[in-house]
Order: C-alpha cells, then structure tokens, then sequence
C-alpha cells in the first residue's frame, strides 16, 4: 500500500466518521475497524501529527457544519399576588 493510498484510506474513514481530524488515542480505540494501523501511518510520515497534516493538504476532509437550535425558554407566569385589605 503507497503512502497515497493510505492517506486517501484515512481520509475516507475521517470522513465516514464525521470528524475533520481524529488524534491518536481515538483513532486507536477503533481496533481492528480501521483501514490503516496507526503504526504503519506513523512509519511512512513519521508522527501522528505529519499523517494529519499530509490529510488535510492531500485529502480535505470537510464537515458540514451542524446548526443547533437553542429554544428560548417560555417566560415563566408570575402568579399575581392577591393584596387583602387589612385595616385597623
């Protein structure tokens, strides 16, 4: 397997997971569901940090941007207080 290939395989699986960048130890928690060991990966480029900056220039991985909503709670209602007229 090139170094082409390999980089192309990760950023693939990157983009299947839905992430711009992955570090090592999560790349590692995958096991055995990964296309390229990470050992190879940090052969051929050298560190973990080379094989993301060979991705991002070779094979851009974009995430389109998720909006989340966040809904203003309702005001809450204020119980009006009755006033008793006390008088002396």
């Amino acid at each position: 397997m090139t170094k082409d290939m390999m980089v192309k395989a990760l950023s693939d699986f990157m983009a299947s997971e839905g992430v711009e960048t992955i570090d090592l130890a999560t790349y590692k928690s995958h096991g055995n569901d990964v296309p390229v060991k990470d050992y190879l990966l940090r052969r051929a480029f050298g560190s973990w940090s080379r094989v993301m900056s060979v991705v991002k220039k070779r094979y851009p991985v974009s995430v389109a941007a998720v909006e989340v909503k966040v809904e203003k709670p309702a005001p809450k209602k204020v119980a009006k207080k009755e006033v008793k007229d006390v008088k002396k």
